[in-house]
């Protein structure tokens, strides 16, 4: 009897020693989509008041946790029985990637008057419930983004441990999703907070000059240009990673592009920002024409 849970206690450290093992190699699979969604949704999390920073924080962590909760088993099930539909999934989130990344280019240089919507500024004046309406809206988007990036966490860690028993997937992508969610929220709070922090360092210290403060006034004024550059990666990022499940996932898009001399990553951002364009002009024409029609009637 006593062997017999010794043997059991073996078998579950073999195949923990495994998952561990696996899920490294998993997680560096996803290493440069955990990069983009660092970069995606940084600048998501920010524009808010500093008040409400790390609130807004908690509940888009929240979000991301939910998603991942709802696609995990998903995934396993459309693995098993239909994984035609994980590409058809992959696909459509990228459109929609391509898309948000085009219309961030879009905003930039054509001037026009914004509507309540994701780019809104909430740290202008509004009133408390404008500003609470603004704010769903915005962890609403970065929610919905995160779903679309977390589906493809999920299939790039999946496909390092297909033809495992059920058992171990279930476990090395689960731990992939944990470090996913907990690692990118945890480096967006510091962040968002960079500025309060060397605050304290600044206050930290009574003397002029000391390496409190200057450290303290470095991440103070470094906090307004981490954020714009975010904006920036954020939107580069977004393309790249459409590009990317295009190129990997539409066999006529593949074959187009293998034999061009160009380094991967910058066909990944044309075939993006194409797609992304397309999808905007069929966008802002569906808008027009219901404009259109809604004025007629």
């Amino acid at each position: 009897m006593a062997s017999g849970f010794f043997a059991l206690l073996d078998d579950i450290a073999a195949l923990m020693d495994d998952v561990v093992v696996m899920s490294k190699i998993s997680t560096k699979k996803t290493a440069g989509i955990l990069g983009d969604d660092l970069a995606v949704n940084a600048e998501k999390a920010t524009g808010f008041v500093a008040s409400r920073e790390l609130p807004v924080l908690l509940a888009i962590t929240k979000g991301s946790a939910l998603n991942k909760l709802i696609i995990l088993p998903i995934a396993f099930l459309l693995s098993a029985f239909a994984p035609w539909a994980i590409t058809l999934a992959l696909i459509l989130g990228a459109i929609y990637l391509a898309f948000e990344g085009a219309e961030k280019i879009y905003e930039f240089f054509v001037p026009h008057a914004h509507e309540t919507d994701n780019g809104i500024d909430l740290k202008t004046e509004l009133t408390d419930e404008e500003r609470v309406v603004a704010e769903k809206m915005k962890i609403k988007s970065a929610i919905f983004t995160d779903f679309i990036l977390s589906v493809e966490i999920v299939i790039i860690a999946l496909g390092t441990v297909l033809g495992e028993p059920i058992l171990f997937q279930i476990l090395v992508v689960s731990i992939v999703c944990i470090i996913a969610t907990v690692g990118v929220y945890g480096i967006v709070a510091l962040i968002v907070r960079m500025d309060d922090f060397g605050y304290r360092l600044v206050r930290f210290s009574k003397k002029e000059k000391s390496i409190s403060k200057y450290i303290g006034n470095f991440l103070i004024r470094a906090l307004p240009v981490v954020i714009k550059s975010l904006a920036v990666i954020g939107t580069i990022a977004l393309i790249l990673v459409a590009g990317g499940i295009f190129i990997h996932n539409v066999e006529y898009i593949h074959h187009a592009t293998e034999d061009i001399n160009l380094p991967s990553i910058l066909i990944e951002f044309i075939v993006g920002l194409i797609v992304g364009f397309l999808a905007l002009i069929v966008i802002k024409t569906f808008k027009f024409l219901l404009k259109k029609i809604k004025r007629h009637k």
